[in-house]
């Protein structure tokens, strides 16, 4: 193995706290892959396991190596065996590889290889033709060239790919944001955490870029599909214009705010478009609108009943319903209803601008599970 002095491995023997095995990300199995193709190409020496410096600096993987020979005199390929561990993970078991090059250049390069995507649209993490490999990674690339040549000057082409890398894709976002002839490589710890949450936290933020590209001044936020139709018939908004957000509405406001701060630039209106029993638990503070994460909203309801005078015995009806979806129903002949929906939509924008001041306004439309509107809609 290389390199005597290391930080403290990270074991993924030692399983994550819901029982299940950690994994790679394609990140650490590109960055393992260009260490070990390095280490041929320069010191003439071959490693069957190398050590992958993960991003926090403070622990590195200890990563096998598949293969790894030498193309010509300029370059060496070396290939790694994604694991990622018990995550449903459409790369696990993919064949990552580098081949890594001498250039006359003096300068570190990045290119895709076979199976790695092109970035063809704006909003990315990479710019429009370079290659789909995050910033992460490349910065783990770049560290492990550091610790195999020390000060030596930085000469060499990265040439990054995937077996059947185009046939993978197919199963991933990639095609809808516009990267284009394979995967992208990720990562932003080197850690695959198993049937986390955070990779689709991480497509949120993707989605939300790209629906904010060309300048867009008018997005839409849906929790689920309700609402999709209005986006598209009554907003105009194309698909790439409307961001799924599941759970995590925090989430998804707090990268909006950051992309547009990064673009120094403002929104016009953000969209929130779906059912109050997602959106209306906004109003007792839960940003997590996952049921393991907050509280039914029904009591929120209740509340803004309440306070605009419906009767004692509706109030204590909404607070009791199984469902907000029953207390729409309990609600649908009484006359005040619409003026109750109306002031929940009101409140859940005031509370989701007070996180986007980079968004000029928010607007919330809410429907029922047969997509109806409740409020302004």
């Amino acid at each position: 193995m290389i390199d005597s002095i290391k930080p403290e491995e990270y074991s993924l023997a030692i399983l994550a706290a819901n029982g299940l095995r950690r994994g790679r990300t394609t990140g650490s199995c590109a960055t393992a892959a260009v260490k070990a193709a390095l280490s041929l190409l320069v010191h003439d020496e071959c490693h069957h396991r190398v050590f992958v410096t993960l991003p926090d600096q403070h622990y590195y993987l200890t990563v096998s190596i598949q293969k790894v020979y030498r193309v010509d005199a300029l370059s060496v390929r070396a290939e790694v065996i994604k694991d990622g561990g018990d995550d449903p993970d459409n790369t696990h078991g993919a064949t990552i590889f580098a081949i890594v090059r001498r250039n006359n250049v003096a300068q570190l390069r990045f290119f895709a290889g076979e199976g790695v995507g092109t970035a063809t649209q704006p909003g990315l993490r990479v710019a429009v033709g370079e290659a789909a490999i995050n910033p992460v990674p490349r910065l783990m690339m770049q560290q492990a060239l550091a610790e195999v040549l020390g000060n030596d000057e930085l000469g060499f082409d990265l040439i990054i790919g995937c077996v059947d890398g185009e046939t993978i894709a197919k199963k991933t976002f990639n095609p809808r944001l516009g990267i284009i002839g394979g995967i992208s490589i990720l990562g932003t710890s080197g850690i695959v955490e198993p049937l986390s949450l955070a990779s689709w936290i991480a497509s949120i933020e993707v989605y939300v870029r790209v629906a904010l590209r060309h300048e867009a001044q008018s997005i839409a936020f849906l929790p689920g599909k309700i609402g999709r139709v209005y986006a598209k018939d009554k907003l105009n908004l194309s698909s790439q214009r409307t961001v799924q957000i599941a759970n995590f509405l925090g989430d998804a406001l707090d990268f909006i705010q950051h992309a547009l701060t990064e673009e120094q630039r403002s929104l016009e209106v953000l969209w929130l478009l779906g059912h109050p029993g997602k959106l209306a638990k906004v109003l007792a503070g839960d940003w997590d609108t996952h049921s393991s994460k907050s509280n039914m909203a029904m009591i929120s309801v209740a509340k803004v009943a309440a306070e605009l005078g419906f009767a004692p015995a509706l109030v204590e009806a909404i607070t009791l319903a199984n469902t907000v979806e029953a207390t729409i129903d309990l609600l649908q002949d009484e006359d005040k209803a619409p003026a109750l929906w109306l002031e929940i939509e009101r409140r859940i924008a005031v509370l989701a601008h007070s996180r986007i001041p980079a968004v000029s306004r928010v607007e919330v439309r809410l429907f029922n599970l047969n997509g109806n509107s409740l409020g302004a809609a």
